[in-house]
């Protein structure tokens, strides 16, 4: 693998945690219609974030499959699952993060006049969202899975990041069994900020390597 794209992906790593970071520190709980219009602003500018951040972290797991790249091409699998979740990540932001908001601040009329309606549609807007959210952890949890192993099999990266992948991995499906609640606001955290440990230390040991 080239060492200069090997280096450029392990940065596009860096960079996407750090905004997906900025995201979760930003990241309001939610309310009522007249909350979310309180704060719409910062509801745009944290899931902005968000949506720029994919394209950083897309690349960095691009990187990442082609050094762990074997005959059978399993980490390139591994790559399109983890795709596959980024754009569910992309489609819940934009609905959540900037549909919700910009409908919301044109319908001022229609929250006073017809609320009933008005929660409706925020409510079906909710259940897109959810399921996003679920497809973008699971198939997350299931790439990061074969790059774990991937990296246990070879000797392209220390072991121990197999390891943590493999540990991450196991708390998820432990908490999922459990019936842990990870698309909240504070279970969507924890599990960013469990897979931002990862990230950020395949990005470190990318750069490094």
């Amino acid at each position: 693998m080239d060492f200069q794209f090997k280096r450029t992906s392990g940065i596009s790593l860096i960079i996407g945690s750090l905004l997906l970071i900025a995201t979760m520190v930003l990241h309001p709980s939610g309310g009522s219609v007249e909350h979310i219009l309180h704060i719409s602003k910062v509801i745009v500018g944290s899931h902005s974030l968000a949506i720029l951040c994919l394209p950083f972290i897309g690349f960095g797991f691009y990187g990442i499959s082609v050094a762990l790249q074997t005959p059978g091409r399993v980490a390139t699998l591994a790559f399109m699952m983890a795709a596959l979740g980024l754009v569910a990540a992309m489609i819940a932001g934009t609905i959540n993060g900037l549909t919700l908001p910009l409908f919301l601040s044109h319908s001022t009329e229609a929250i006073q006049s017809q609320p009933e309606v008005v929660q409706s549609i925020v409510r079906y807007g909710a259940a897109i969202n959810h399921p996003m959210d679920y497809v973008f952890i699971v198939s997350i949890l299931l790439a990061m899975g074969i790059w774990s192993v991937l990296i246990l099999r070879t000797a392209v990266f220390p072991k121990w990041a197999g390891y943590l992948g493999i540990l991450f991995l196991l708390l998820v499906l432990i908490g999922l069994v459990m019936r842990f609640n990870f698309i909240d606001l504070t279970g969507f955290r924890i599990f960013i900020f469990g897979l931002l440990s990862w990230i950020i230390s395949m990005g470190v040991l990318m750069i490094r390597r």
